[in-house]
């Protein structure tokens, strides 16, 4: 893996983002302010960790046709994977990933910045908005293989995996369609889209569902834009200010240093003109 610097958004510093060299359209950087539906589609299905889902969905239908269950046990894994997979992500995205912590260890900060910082720094940005394979993966199967199996056996924990990973595809789909600059047209789509630009760009404490905000409801956590006056102060840095690198300095080193709680287009508006005023 190479860490490869971004020219978007930049300000006082550069980003980086640890992206994987790839070929194809993925040479090159992807912002979804600035692509069509079309675009996305094309290059969603050229990812490489898009890819590997789909891979592994189809090792998992054969492992489940070699050691087969019933149709009963192996509807109820399914069942199991797409039910308990926006609670393990509502889990995951607001104790792991908000939980403040993880910058606080050389060893974990790496993954804190590539799976979570770097895409609340620029959520257009598409490289990092997609799911790290070495993060994702392990997820999937501890959520669904072991229940799974105790359901259907190996034929149960190959389904109920299965379900794991097409559950993460069509979340990941979902995703980019809530950051695509357009306004989808079906109701339930707009109500998921304006809920997580709120999580996005007006308080990160919140709305930590992306397709599913039931678990949200549950925990307290669901709001909307009108209900939060005011604008979190750390709705980009996500809590990483200068004060917080002093002591924890490697998500700050991996980054060029830290960036301003400031939105990307400003920060890019400011870099422009600074480029403006060097040149002239």
């Amino acid at each position: 893996m190479t860490i490869k610097g971004d020219v978007r958004p930049k300000g006082e510093v550069t980003v980086k983002a640890a992206v994987l060299p790839k070929p194809g359209i993925w040479n090159r950087s992807h912002f979804l302010d600035k692509m069509s539906l079309r675009e996305l589609v094309v290059a969603y299905f050229q990812y490489y960790a898009i890819q590997a889902y789909l891979v592994l969905t189809a090792v998992c239908a054969y492992i489940a046709w070699a050691n087969p269950t019933t149709l009963v046990r192996g509807i109820v894994a399914a069942a199991f994977a797409i039910v308990v997979y926006p609670f393990a992500w509502y889990v995951l995205h607001r104790w792991v990933l908000h939980g403040r912590w993880m910058w606080r260890y050389p060893l974990l900060s790496p993954a804190w910045k590539r799976i979570h910082y770097d895409h609340h720094q620029d959520p257009n940005h598409l490289e990092v908005l997609f799911g790290a394979l070495y993060t994702t993966l392990p997820t999937i199967v501890i959520a669904t293989a072991p229940v799974g199996y105790l359901i259907g056996g190996i034929g149960g924990a190959a389904i109920a995996t299965a379900a794991g990973l097409l559950a993460t595809c069509f979340y990941e789909f979902c995703h980019c369609i809530e950051h695509l600059n357009i306004k989808p047209k079906a109701k339930w789509l707009a109500t998921m889209k304006a809920r997580h630009m709120a999580h996005h760009f007006h308080d990160e404490d919140g709305n930590f569902g992306i397709t599913n905000f039931i678990p949200d409801r549950l925990f307290g956590t669901l709001y909307e834009r009108a209900e939060r006056k005011a604008k979190s102060p750390t709705v980009f840095n996500l809590g990483y200010t200068e004060e917080v690198a002093k002591v924890y300095p490697w998500v700050a080193n991996l980054s060029g240093g830290v960036i301003q709680n400031s939105h990307p287009r400003q920060r890019a508006q400011a870099a422009a003109n600074q480029d403006a005023d060097r040149a002239a």
